[in-house]
């Protein structure tokens, strides 16, 4: 089981469901879960596949977006690929987003904010947005707040919009008041987030869903 295996799921759920594509994400998973099971030949098959999940949602929604955001002129680069090198063997074009994105702790050095997914622009490496992606809030929200508080408590950094991705496999996002943890933390300490899935939410200004992000990537171009 591959990242290409989960494509080819999407792709064939996207021949049925069009745009609407990106609400069945979780079915997606499913369907690969049963795949990845009939491959796997060791004794924790839920720590593998969790593992496989997690590395993988964040692969499949840059497939899912990198077209779109192509279009407006800008590029996606997984995180990964910048926390990796030390920057010998880093092009000119990300050693410059990598700078870009460098959070300052003084005498502690500067470090990369644990994001997945990075959107700049090619031109100036401008840092235009960064994305969390995880199957449920829980694992990683907190710490999406703590990036952007970060981020924005920098001169260098603060115009870096900060979002979460997820197809909110627990329904922490559904309802706006009362509020569950997870949705105030969004509300308050982040960007937004945007939602792959085929329950309905009670959208906001930060929490809409997945099929809001382009347009409003767009409105950050003005």
């Amino acid at each position: 089981m591959t990242i290409n295996d989960l494509i080819k799921i999407y792709e064939t759920k996207k021949k049925k469901y069009g745009m609407q594509a990106y609400r069945h994400i979780s079915s997606v998973l499913k369907e690969a879960k049963e795949q990845h099971k009939k491959d796997f030949n060791g004794n924790d098959h839920e720590q593998s596949w969790r593992a496989f999940k997690g590395k993988n949602l964040e692969k499949l929604i840059e497939y899912i977006i990198t077209d779109e955001v192509r279009a407006l002129g800008l590029q996606v680069v997984n995180g990964n690929s910048l926390e990796r090198t030390n920057g010998t063997n880093l092009s000119k074009e990300l050693s410059l987003v990598k700078r870009n994105l460098i959070v300052d702790y003084g005498e502690f050095g500067s470090h990369l904010p644990d994001v997945d997914l990075i959107i700049y622009d090619p031109k100036t490496s401008k840092v235009v947005a960064v994305l969390s992606s995880k199957v449920t809030l829980r694992e990683r929200i907190a710490q999406t707040g703590y990036w952007k508080i970060k981020l924005a408590s920098d001169e260098a950094t603060k115009h870096i919009k900060v979002y979460f991705i997820t197809p909110d496999e627990d329904g922490t996002l559904t309802i706006k008041k009362p509020a569950k943890k997870g949705r105030a933390i969004v509300e308050v300490d982040t960007d937004g987030s945007y939602v792959l899935s085929e329950t309905d939410i009670e959208e906001s200004n930060k929490v809409k869903m997945f099929d809001k992000f382009i347009d409003d990537l767009k409105k950050l171009l003005k």
